[in-house]
C-alpha cells in the first residue's frame, strides 16, 4: 500500500447509529471504523437496504464515541434532523 493509499484510507470514516424508540432513550453507536473497517460498515449497510447519510462534521463527532455509547444531547439535533429524513425518504418510497 502506497503513503497516498494510506492517507485515503485514514480519511474515509463511518459511523453506524440504531435508534428504537420504544427501548433506547436515544441513537447509539454500534458500529465505526475508518479505511477498510469504514467500506465495510458501509457495504454491510447498502446490502441490507439501510439509508446511508454523507456528514463529514457529523461522522467526526460520532466517531470519537465509544461503540454501545448512546449518542450526547448536543448531537440530538444534528441525529434528528437524519433520522427525519430517512424516515421521509422511507414514506416515499414505500418501506
Amino acid at each position: 500500500m502506497t503513503n497516498q493509499d494510506e492517507q485515503a484510507e485514514a480519511r474515509r470514516k463511518a459511523v453506524a447509529l440504531r435508534y428504537d424508540a420504544e427501548k433506547e432513550a436515544a441513537p447509539k453507536v454500534v458500529a465505526k471504523g475508518a479505511g477498510l473497517r469504514a467500506e465495510r460498515i458501509i457495504e454491510i449497510a447498502r446490502e441490507h437496504g439501510v439509508h446511508i447519510h454523507e456528514d463529514p462534521d457529523l461522522v467526526t463527532f460520532l466517531s470519537r464515541l465509544d461503540v454501545d455509547t448512546e449518542i450526547p444531547e448536543d448531537l440530538y439535533r444534528a441525529v434528528a434532523e437524519v433520522l427525519a429524513f430517512v424516515y421521509r425518504l422511507n414514506q416515499r418510497l414505500g418501506s
